[in-house]
């Protein structure tokens, strides 16, 4: 059975912490009748998150591909053994 992280890494949490954040914020600035703090703060907030998110996983702080053929090591196959 393949190992599946299910979002339980540093990008996923950075990444959704983030955006609740600018959630948060949008919603405060929309009962506030605030535009700019909701454009900037609310919206501004969720698109930074997800670069970020993107930016962590691309660093290898995300899931692994396990889908991925040649990057990933053999996985105790024999294949790679001399002998």
């Amino acid at each position: 059975m393949a190992h599946n992280e299910h979002g339980h890494t540093p990008a996923a949490w950075t990444t959704v912490i983030l955006i609740l954040a600018g959630f948060v914020v949008g919603a405060i600035a929309v009962i506030l009748l605030n535009w700019p703090l909701f454009w900037i703060g609310g919206v501004g907030l969720v698109v930074v998150g997800g670069i970020v998110g993107k930016i962590m996983q691309m660093m290898g702080l995300g899931q692994r591909d396990t889908q991925s053929g040649p990057g990933q090591p053999a996985v105790a196959t024999g294949e790679d053994r001399i002998g």
